[in-house]
């Protein structure tokens, strides 16, 4: 649905896009990460036909977005990260004033409006001024509008931004739900959000793509789930030169509480310890109450990702 070739967008010497490709394909759900500048938005404003690109190729749903962008603003829903609300405006007025614009057949409108008050839950407050409405209710609308004319595909930038936990929660259910029908590109600072939404991820980072894969195959490529986490029953200080004696072992990080120790153990990159870790704790008269893998998080990925901490094979 999306395919993005070499694409570059460059301002004076600065690239803010730099020799990226991509592809989105019919039903996904694509997460796209990156620090605040790493040219996340400029990639979707000109997917989106708001930017040219330096150099570079793109369509959206067949259409070249450089010589058909009328016909790819048809195929899209855009919603960029500040919604661009009339606050004077009703929200049923403001739905039918912005279905006109996106040429919704006038036999269609009234359905097509009440369909995507139904969806983004606004039923409610359907015939209030946009201007009284809270933060959370004011991105529905926006993504009401989004949706008005039934596009194939959803671009949307930071859709929780500003919202309150409950009212995240409520967007991002109707992101999933959303994602049952149309195909959505995604961008948020929200880690734990992608985990739960996405079934792809692109890490971009000063312009460039840094990582492309499932989450749960990054963690994989990064060889990051060689920490484990013990609490164990015994002497503690013993316990953890034992553990730092540990071929592989890098790190011991230990929580002293007394009878009942907690640590962590960092291992080398793809070095597994558990048996060693057992065999050592035992030997040393202590008694290991839980032992697991600690688990690896988008976050973490991102983190030594975009810091350049460990380098990942694309």
């Amino acid at each position: 649905m999306i395919k993005v070739e070499h694409l570059a967008k460059r301002y004076a010497d600065v690239y803010a896009v730099n020799d990226i490709s991509f592809e989105v394909e019919q039903g996904e759900i694509l997460g796209l990460l990156g620090p605040n500048g790493a040219g996340k938005t400029t990639t979707m404003r000109i997917l989106t036909c708001y930017m040219p690109a330096t150099s570079g190729s793109a369509t959206v749903a067949g259409y070249d977005v450089f010589h058909n962008s009328i016909s790819v603003r048809r195929q899209i829903g855009y919603l960029p990260e500040n919604v661009p609300l009339y606050p004077e405006m009703r929200v049923k007025e403001y739905l039918l004033f912005r279905a006109r614009l996106k040429k919704v057949p006038y036999r269609d409108r009234k359905m097509k409006i009440g369909e995507s008050i139904e969806k983004c839950r606004i039923k409610e407050v359907e015939n209030q001024i946009i201007g009284t409405l809270s933060k959370g209710y004011r991105q529905r609308v926006g993504l009401a509008d989004t949706l008005v004319h039934d596009p194939k595909i959803l671009i949307l930038d930071e859709p929780t931004i500003g919202l309150d936990p409950n009212q995240i929660r409520q967007v991002r259910q109707l992101v999933k739900e959303l994602g049952e029908k149309h195909t959505i590109l995604l961008s948020t600072h929200i880690l734990p959000e992608v985990e739960m939404i996405c079934g792809r991820v692109i890490i971009i980072n000063k312009g460039k793509i840094v990582a492309m894969d499932t989450p749960s195959n990054l963690a994989t490529q990064m060889k990051a789930g060689s920490n484990i986490l013990l609490e164990v029953k015994g002497d503690g200080k013993k316990i953890q030169d034992a553990l730092l004696g540990i071929q592989g072992v890098k790190k011991v990080i230990w929580q002293d509480g007394g009878e009942i120790n907690n640590f962590t153990v960092e291992a080398e990159k793809g070095m597994d310890t558990r048996e060693d870790i057992f065999l050592n704790v035992v030997k040393n008269n202590g008694i290991i109450r839980e032992m697991r893998q600690a688990p690896v998080t988008l976050e973490e990925i991102f983190h030594q990702i975009t810091t350049h901490e460990q380098e990942v094979t694309i």
